[in-house]
Formats: structure tokens, sequence, C-alpha cells
């Protein structure tokens, strides 16, 4: 959670006590509980009205789904899937053929 660990956690709440004292800081968690629950709201009312303006195509959007770097693994990922189901083309030049099973590759003397 934002790269906060156990140790880090620990001493801002040393730090809230002597600031705020043990009495007030209750207090203060409870409005930190309920600012966190009305941005939640927010956003969640933010993604409904988005999903009604955008039309029923849209109804799963997630606020995720905007995510630039979400976007980009997604596409990277389907790309890689259809690679993985395709069968390799073989690669020629013009007016050439692929080599049979066991052919010998022509050799040019001059060109080595």
């Amino acid at each position: 959670m934002f790269g906060v660990g156990l140790p880090e956690f620990a001493v801002i709440a040393v730090i809230a006590i002597f600031v705020f004292g043990p009495d007030k800081l209750p207090d203060l968690a409870r409005q930190a509980g309920r600012m966190a629950k009305q941005v939640k709201q927010l956003a969640n009312n933010a993604r409904d009205e988005l999903r009604e303006e955008l039309g029923p195509e849209f109804a799963d959007l997630e606020l995720r789904d905007l995510d630039p770097r979400e976007i980009v693994r997604r596409h990277i990922s389907e790309a890689m899937d259809a690679d993985d189901d395709e069968e390799p083309a073989p690669r020629t030049r013009r007016g050439q053929r692929p080599l049979e099973d066991g052919e010998i590759p022509p050799y040019d003397a001059d060109a080595t």
C-alpha cells in the first residue's frame, strides 16, 4: 500500500500520537475513514456516470481499463496469444521456394 510497510506505519503512528495526543487520535481516525468512504463513493459515481454516458456497449467498463499501462499490457498479451495460435509462414524471397526436407541448399562459389 503506497510502499509503506509495517515499520514505516509504526513510526507514523507514534508521531501521530505525539502530535495529536491519544484523546484526539480516535476522532481523527474516524474522520479519515469517513473521507476514504466518500472518495470511494465519488469514484464509483464517476464510473457509473461514465458508463451511462458511453452507452450499453461499455456496460462492463472499469476505470482500471483506462490506464494506458493496462491498455498496452492487454494489447501485447493479445498479440502474443495470436502469434502462438498461428503457424509461422515460411520465409521466401520473390522467385524462390522453400527447401524440401533433406534437400541441400544451393552453393554459390562466387558469393563467398
